[in-house]
């Protein structure tokens, strides 16, 4: 059974879909811009020590996103 999670408490190595972005509107044109949309699947390939950035591939684009910015998120794992 899949269940809605923030991009946060994803572990590394898993898949999910983007539900929700909890973001003002300028940042929201931002991500899609770089390919996170509603609706798209992704994979997260690592987490950054320290609570550093995250590390997601979305089809063949990679890109760093920072912790609290994932916790804004909504992903169906």
């Amino acid at each position: 059974m899949k269940t809605i999670h923030t991009l946060s408490a994803m572990k590394v190595g898993e898949s999910a879909t983007i539900q929700a972005f909890h973001v003002d509107t300028g940042f929201q044109y931002r991500l899609n811009g770089l390919g996170l949309r509603i609706g798209k699947t992704f994979e997260l390939i690592r987490r950054a020590p320290f609570n550093g950035p995250l590390h997601l591939r979305i089809g063949s684009t990679e890109l760093m996103l920072r912790k609290q910015d994932a916790q804004m998120i909504e992903v169906l794992m």
